[in-house]
Order: structure tokens, then C-alpha cells, then sequence
């Protein structure tokens, strides 16, 4: 039988508060273990939440970028039920009356198209605490700093077909919260992870079939590892004659399998209702419209404008648009040397393979903006060849100087002058009589083999332009 999978992603965004969303502890990340709590956060008798404003307008920031109904009245819910690491036996949610109604995501499929993914909504709530199983010696630690902390959840439409689609669904949310800076989006530090719901139907049917929750992964590798096998695991149930349970399963990455966790709650075992010490939250369309003007120019809006405007290909756009932080840098270097196709090829190339190589962000990237204009300077005045210019990115790299410096020390700069490097051309002509006949004979294809004799006895400082030119004079003459 052919199986069609069905896969919905609830994505868990920390978002960027100073503060906790109903407390003034701090949300910072590191501090020793239960440093970053108040009494709020304890769930001692007594005290009253008071909700952090700043989550709201975060919050409404995202639902604007996704095209959402931005609802005027939410509404806290308490979602009932006890685990060590939830003081209040209860979590402060929003079931009902989400602040973010209806919206979408496009994504950009490998065979070039692009899909719109439905956004059902997205409410605020709080994070729990955290379970430590380590050093307890058969005992289990709680930390309650992230109690409180603010979360966004993201919930999508069931239109996700395969584990391909669906991080690629995540990776465009995450771009997204990164460019309005509503979160860090740090997947290491739990400020990005997902819980994706899968399962599958005899292809045709119209019916869902009974789905599965793999919870709390925190790496796009990850996500789509854990949906690949939980794919495989309910297809080999399925087509056994078995059925699918509705549970809540762990992927286990070590192992690489997923395994049960707890049976799937509904949202009546959970009890919810209005939270008695939260009134409704109230925004007008006059503030919604307000943090609409505060929004930032989006991925899909800078690629297109790189493609209209800077005559970039769609690829490349949309490689130098997915991270603010790369797209930050592109534009300063590319306004710099006035050149976009040499900017984005130096930045999808030697830039990106080094950063990629030792695993950091383009923001730590040890070769600067203002580093890079400088080089790209040098190749546009014809201080240096391309192929020097390399050399002399990896010398920046390991913190040798700028450019400028570079050329001087290690003598790099390029050789322009026509009588130097013809002298060079006639001493490669000389050595290379066989070649040369084979040239004039019509294997006109050897002028590549002449330039690099020519490079190679320049140490690559002749002008290839020139080398090239001055060469097919004298071969036909």
C-alpha cells in the first residue's frame, strides 16, 4: 500500500524579554541552577502573576510577519497538570483566545517551487522548569530558572508531506524570529526547539490517521532524523496489520528510534480555563498598526529586492537572505565596492565555506566586513589577481592584518606593467616550441595552458587579463 505521511510542527520560540512573563527574574541563560526565580516563579501561595507587556508586542511582531489576524482580546488559560518541574502544579497558556490567529509560511521546495504552509496560531506561555538527572545519584534535581520564561508557540495546519518540508518550514520560522529579533533562536541554549506531530494514511484518503508527538527537538538534523524514523516505525505497524497509539514519544538520537513517552492528552484532560488572575489582553488596531511600522525588511522581501534590484540570482539571493546577520554583512560590503555579483560570490564562497568549516556565525567571522572591502578594493583597482586575493583572505583569516598590510609584507602586489610581463610570455614562448606549433596549427584551446605557465612564472602577480591579451597577440603573429 501507498502511504501518505501527515506532519504538523509546534515550534517553541523563547522570546527576547529581559524578564520572566508574569515575574521580574531574570531570563538570562547560564546562572547557577535556581539563581532566577522569585516567588512568582515557585508558585507560592499568595502571589499574583503581572504579565511582561514587552512578550505581547514580540508576540504581535510575529503574527504581522506571517500575514496573521492579530486578535484585539487573548485570553490566559491554566493548562492543569503536575510534573516535578511545574511549582504551580499548572501552566499559564492561551487555548482559547490566542493572540495570533490564522496565517501562513511560503517555502521553497528542492525542485525550485514554493509551498504555503497554513500557521494555525500562535498563543504566549509559560516555559516550566528543568529536570537534572546528573550527579543525583538516583534522584532527580529541579531548576526552576526557566520557569516563567516567555514562549511563543507556533503552531502550523497539518501540510507538511515529508521530513524534508518540515524543516524547511522550521528553518523559515527561525529565520524569521532571528530578523524581527523577537528571540536568539540558540537551538543549543532550548530557545528554538519543536515537537512534531506525525502520522500516516493510505494515499487518497481524506481521513488523518492517528498521530504521534515526538517531543522537544532542539536541531533541524534532528527533527528530520526523529520524523524519518518515526515514518519508517508507523509504516512497518501499519503494514503488519498493527495500529498506530496515540502517545507521546521521545527521539532518542544516540539510538536513532523514538520510544514512548505517555499516552497523547486530549485538551479536556487538561482542564483548561480563564486563568483568575489575569484579566484579557487588550491591543487596539491603532498598536497593532503601530508595530507594524516597526517591522524590518523580511527574507522573502530582500530576496526579492536583491533579484530586481542588485541583478542577483534567486539562489544566490536567497542563500545571502536566510540569516539577518549575512545579509547585514553582504550589503555593507557589496554598498562598499559597488560590485553585487563579486560581494555575493566572495561571501557564498571563501567566506562561507571557512565559517561553515569551523561551525560559527558570520557575526564572529574573524574576516570583518570592513577586512573583506578592503581585499575587494585591491581586485577592482587591479592591485591583485583573484587568485592572490585568496591567499590573502586565508592570511586575514589567521589574523595576519587587512589587506593592504598583507600585500606589502609578503610582496603580493599584482604586475600590470606590459614589458615585464611580456618578457615572461617570451620566455614561456621560448620553452614551449611543441605548444606553440600545436597553437598555430589551430589547437587553439592551448592558450589556457600558456596563461598558467605565464601565472605560474609570475607567481601568479601577472594581470590574467593582460597575460591572456598580449599572449594571442604574440601566438598569432
Amino acid at each position: 500500500m501507498q502511504w501518505e505521511v501527515v506532519i504538523g510542527l509546534e515550534i517553541h520560540v523563547q522570546l527576547s524579554t529581559r524578564s520572566k512573563i508574569f515575574s521580574g527574574s531574570s531570563t538570562a541563560y547560564g546562572a547557577e541552577p535556581n539563581t532566577q526565580m522569585s516567588t512568582v516563579d515557585m508558585g507560592l501561595p499568595g502571589v499574583l502573576p503581572v504579565f511582561n507587556g514587552e512578550a505581547l508586542k514580540k508576540s504581535v511582531m510575529f503574527g504581522l510577519a506571517v500575514g496573521a489576524k492579530i486578535n484585539n482580546r487573548s485570553v490566559f488559560d491554566r493548562k492543569n497538570y503536575f510534573y516535578p518541574d511545574s511549582p504551580k502544579a499548572y501552566q499559564i497558556s492561551q487555548l482559547y483566545y490566542p493572540v495570533v490567529g490564522e496565517g501562513h509560511i511560503d517555502i521553497e521546495l528542492d525542485n525550485g517551487e514554493t509551498k504555503r504552509i497554513g500557521v494555525t496560531r500562535a498563543h504566549m506561555e509559560e516555559d516550566a522548569g528543568k529536570s537534572l538527572h546528573e550527579n543525583f545519584h538516583g534522584q532527580t534535581g529541579i531548576d526552576l530558572n526557566r520557569a516563567g520564561t516567555p514562549l511563543l508557540e507556533i503552531v502550523s495546519e497539518p501540510d507538511l508531506r515529508s521530513a524534508v518540508e518540515a524543516v524547511a518550514y522550521m528553518k523559515k520560522i527561525h529565520s524569521i524570529v532571528r530578523y524581527l529579533g523577537i528571540s536568539d533562536g540558540n537551538m543549543q541554549e532550548g530557545s528554538f526547539r519543536c515537537d512534531a506531530n506525525v502520522s500516516l494514511r493510505p494515499k487518497g484518503q481524506e481521513e488523518f490517521g492517528t498521530r504521534a508527538e515526538l517531543k522537544n527537538i532542539n536541531s533541524f538534523r534532528f527533527v528530520e532524523k526523529a520524523i524519518n524514523v518515526e515514518i519508517e516505525r508507523q509504516m512497518d505497524i501499519l503494514e503488519e496489520g498493527g495500529r498506530i497509539v496515540q502517545e507521546t514519544r521521545l527521539y532518542d538520537a544516540d539510538k536513532n528510534e523514538t520510544r514512548p513517552m505517555r499516552s497523547k492528552e486530549e485538551a479536556n484532560d487538561y482542564r483548561y480555563f480563564p486563568d483568575p488572575d489575569l484579566l484579557p489582553i487588550v491591543i487596539s488596531d491603532e498598536e497593532i498598526e503601530a508595530i507594524r511600522a516597526t517591522l524590518p525588511e523580511l527574507p522573502d522581501e530582500k530576496c526579492t529586492r536583491y533579484v530586481s534590484e542588485l541583478g542577483l540570482a534567486e539562489k544566490d539571493a536567497r542563500a545571502l537572505t536566510v540569516d539577518r546577520n549575512m545579509a547585514d554583512y553582504f550589503e555593507q560590503v557589496q554598498q562598499a565596492v559597488d560590485d553585487s555579483k563579486m560581494a555575493a560570490n566572495w561571501l557564498l564562497g571563501e567566506v562561507s565555506a571557512l565559517i561553515n568549516k569551523n561551525d560559527m556565525d558570520i557575526k564572529d567571522c574573524p574576516v570583518t566586513a570592513e577586512l573583506l572591502i578592503g581585499l575587494l578594493k585591491r581586485i577592482k583597482d587591479n592591485t591583485i589577481s583573484g587568485k592572490i586575493a585568496k591567499e590573502i583572505f586565508q592570511a586575514m583569516w589567521t589574523g595576519e592584518g587587512d589587506a593592504d598590510a598583507i600585500i606589502d609584507k609578503k610582496g603580493l602586489k599584482q604586475i600590470t606593467d606590459n614589458g615585464a610581463i611580456e618578457a615572461i610570455i617570451d620566455e614561456v614562448i621560448s620553452n614551449n616550441p611543441g605548444q606553440v606549433a600545436e597553437f598555430k596549427n589551430g589547437k587553439e584551446q592551448l592558450i589556457g595552458f600558456f596563461v598558467g605557465q605565464v601565472m605560474k612564472a609570475s607567481k601568479g602577480k601577472a594581470n590574467p587579463g593582460q597575460v591572456n591579451q598580449l599572449l594571442q597577440q604574440k601566438l598569432k603573429s
